[in-house]
């Protein structure tokens, strides 16, 4: 039975019991309302008191059913109440009995998106799996791939060792014979019939004279901010000419160490230097992508050479005729200038950038070392590649030419600086030294005057020289605190210049 159902059937009893209760009153008041309406002749004391008691009774009825009504009104109001918290709770039920019922349908699609997900997770597992299977094997064979490589490797460098001690061995006969043949007073003569060494320059016989083994520093010069990274001596001539960071190009009086003449106008850093034979135009490789061409007389640009699409890292300028340039930029071309006409004159494509370039002494051969390690000859007039030669095992950085023409240092980031045979491309000997880091990709070693020294220098800030003919370091030079980036020899067989990341110039002597 519900709340509003018992709250009627209390309400219709104490109906009950007030109609009873008041047919009760009115049947004991019966003879009091009969006697009351006869005549009365004497109204004594003692009537009165009785009607007034009566009285009395009636009003504490009249009191009792008034409250009985007020809690009538009351329990009637509290029913209502009751019934529409009944109806409140109904809905809430029914709200509830919904809400249940969708959030069963939700978990049973949360559970049917599981059981999905939990195949799926299956599925990418096995893969995994067989994934990981195959990534094993993939690394086997790379391990054996890469003992192989080491085996291979090894056996070259020990071929390349023993190549480099027998040319060591032909070198000691050669400079027994030399030696021999001094004492008969034949020297000019030996020299002649076994390097077939003959100087000469445009003009006729070019100026000679013997290197020296540099050993002390003449002058330490602040040339440069941000580093210097390409310096080079004018053509039989003590003066030095360097580039740097700061985007300009300084000439220096090497018997003094003082700045004789700037140069100004480049719009990047300045990467490689080149200089025509009769010293009148000075060639700079920029970072802007441009070659600027300088009048070395009235200290203005001339050309500024325009084509490559990166930064210029190699110039040089052709020993036979001062009015071709070729350069080299890490848009993988070399580029063949025409300094009269200010223009490009043909383009050499390749796959692997180029770091370093020179001309031979014809003219009509380039020599190119690129980040793959290997030595390249092109003809110039076709572009066309002549033959190369894996000479290093990481990218070469350094190329120079012989006086004679005959053989080409190159140097590498494998730290390891060979010579080479430009007629058949053997290796003629190979330089190392314990501690002799090469600093950078364009890092540039250098062969002296009379072809008999090599100078190179290192990241730790020290210059290696080594004896060609001994095949050993002659000496050591120490005065740099960065690492060394170039180094060139004068034309005169002294000094030696070398340059270093912080812009510091040293000349030795």
């Amino acid at each position: 039975m519900s709340q509003e159902e018992v709250a009627r059937e209390a309400i219709k009893h104490a109906l009950k019991a007030l109609k009873k209760r008041h047919l009760v009153e009115e049947g004991a008041h019966a003879p009091a309302y009969i006697a009351l309406s006869r005549p009365i002749i004497s109204q004594g004391s003692e009537w009165k008191e009785k009607a007034e008691n009566l009285e009395l009774e009636l009003q504490q009825c009249y009191k009792a059913q008034s409250r009985l009504s007020e809690q009538l009104v009351v329990e009637v109001a509290e029913s209502r109440a009751l019934k529409a918290s009944l109806q409140e709770k109904e809905t809430t039920i029914a709200d509830l009995e919904n809400e249940l019922t969708q959030t069963r349908d939700e978990c049973s699609q949360l559970k049917t998106d599981l059981e999905e997900n939990i195949r799926a997770l299956e599925l990418v597992m096995s893969e995994h799996q067989e994934l990981k299977a195959q990534l094993e094997q993939l690394t086997i064979k790379a391990k054996n791939a890469e003992a192989e490589n080491k085996m291979l490797v090894d056996r070259w460098m020990l071929q390349k060792m023993q190549d480099a001690e027998r040319l060591n061995e032909a070198n000691a006969l050669y400079e027994d014979m030399i030696e021999r043949l001094k004492a008969s007073g034949l020297e000019k003569l030996a020299r002649e019939q076994v390097d077939g060494i003959v100087r000469r320059s445009e003009e006729g016989a070019e100026f000679f004279a013997e290197s020296t083994i540099a050993s002390v520093c003449k002058h330490r010069i602040n040339a440069h901010e941000g580093g210097c990274a390409s310096i080079m001596f004018e053509y039989n001539s003590g003066k030095l000419i360097t580039g740097g960071q700061d985007r300009s190009i300084k000439m220096w009086d090497t018997s003094t160490g003082s700045l004789s003449h700037s140069l100004f106008g480049c719009l990047g850093s300045v990467l490689d230097l080149a200089i025509t034979h009769d010293n009148r135009f000075i060639i700079a490789a920029s970072s802007s992508n441009n070659l600027f061409v300088w009048d070395v007389n009235s200290g203005r640009v001339r050309h500024t050479l325009t084509g490559h699409t990166d930064k210029v890292c190699a110039v040089d300028v052709s020993k036979v005729s001062s009015r071709h340039v070729v350069s080299a930029a890490y848009d993988r071309t070399i580029k063949v200038w025409d300094l009269q006409k200010g223009y490009c004159t043909n383009t050499i494509i390749f796959h692997s950038n180029c770091n370093a370039l020179c001309f031979s002494t014809d003219g009509r051969t380039i020599c190119s070392g690129h980040v793959d390690g290997n030595l390249r000859l092109w003809d110039i007039q076709t572009g066309k590649l002549l033959s190369e030669v894996a000479a290093h095992s990481l990218a070469i950085t350094s190329i120079s030419l012989s006086r004679n023409g005959n053989v080409i240092l190159t140097s590498g980031r494998d730290n390891l600086h060979n010579l080479f045979d430009i007629r058949s491309l053997e290796v003629c000997g190979t330089f190392r030294a314990n501690g002799n880091r090469v600093a950078s990709n364009w890092s540039r070693s250098c062969m002296s005057p009379d072809d008999n020294y090599i100078a190179a220098g290192s990241a730790d800030g020290s210059i290696y020289i080594w004896s060609i003919s001994k095949a050993d370091i002659v000496s050591t030079l120490k005065e740099h605190t960065a690492p060394v980036l170039c180094c060139t020899w004068s034309g005169l067989g002294k000094p030696l210049a070398s340059a270093d990341k912080n812009g510091i110039v040293c000349t030795w002597t």
